[in-house]
C-alpha cells in the first residue's frame, strides 16, 4: 500500500494546517482548468509569522530554509482547500520564491531548496518544478520567505 502525500509529509515531521487566511483583498488559491496557483504563502504557523527579518543580518540561512519549508506546507494546504485531496495532484509546475535580503545575500537559490526538497519528496518526478528565486529588499509582515505554488491537477 503507498503513502499519501499527507502520510509523506508527516514522515517528513510536517502536518498539513488549516489554510492561512488571505492578509488583503485576495484569494489565496485559484484553480482554472486543471491549474491551481497559490497566493504567496508566509511562513505562518497559526496566525504567527516564525521567521520574520532579512536573510544576511537578522537570520541565517538555515532559518531561511526552514521558513521555505513552513511556506511550502502552506501552500500545499491552500492546494488542498482548493482540490480536496492532495492526490489529485499530478505535478508540480512552478515555485515562485522570494526571500527578504539583506545587501550582498545571494543564497536565494540554497534557500528555496528548502521547499524544493519537499516537493520533490512527496511528489517524485513530479515534483520537480521550474523556479523562481529572487531576494527582495522588503516583506509584507517582515517575512523572512514568500513563496507561490503552481500545480497541475487531474479529477
Amino acid at each position: 500500500m503507498s503513502q499519501t502525500i499527507e502520510e509523506k509529509l508527516q514522515e517528513l515531521g510536517y502536518d498539513l494546517p488549516t489554510p492561512p487566511a488571505a492578509v488583503g483583498n485576495y484569494v489565496p488559491v485559484l484553480r482554472t482548468g486543471n491549474l491551481v496557483v497559490t497566493s504567496g504563502q508566509l511562513p505562518f504557523i497559526g496566525k504567527e509569522i516564525v521567521f520574520s527579518g532579512k536573510l544576511g543580518t537578522e537570520l541565517h540561512e538555515q532559518q531561511g530554509i526552514d521558513a521555505a519549508r513552513i511556506c511550502v506546507v502552506n501552500a500545499l494546504a491552500q492546494i488542498k482547500a482548493c482540490i480536496g485531496d492532495l492526490q489529485k495532484v499530478s505535478r508540480i509546475v512552478r515555485l515562485e520564491g522570494y526571500v527578504h535580503s539583506a545587501p550582498g545575500f545571494q543564497h536565494q537559490p540554497q534557500v528555496l531548496n528548502g521547499a524544493s526538497e519537499i516537493l520533490v519528496e512527496l511528489f517524485g518526478d513530479a515534483g520537480r518544478h521550474t523556479r523562481v528565486a529572487l531576494g527582495v529588499s522588503e516583506m509584507p509582515l517582515d517575512a523572512a520567505v514568500q513563496l507561490a505554488v503552481w500545480a497541475e491537477v487531474s479529477d
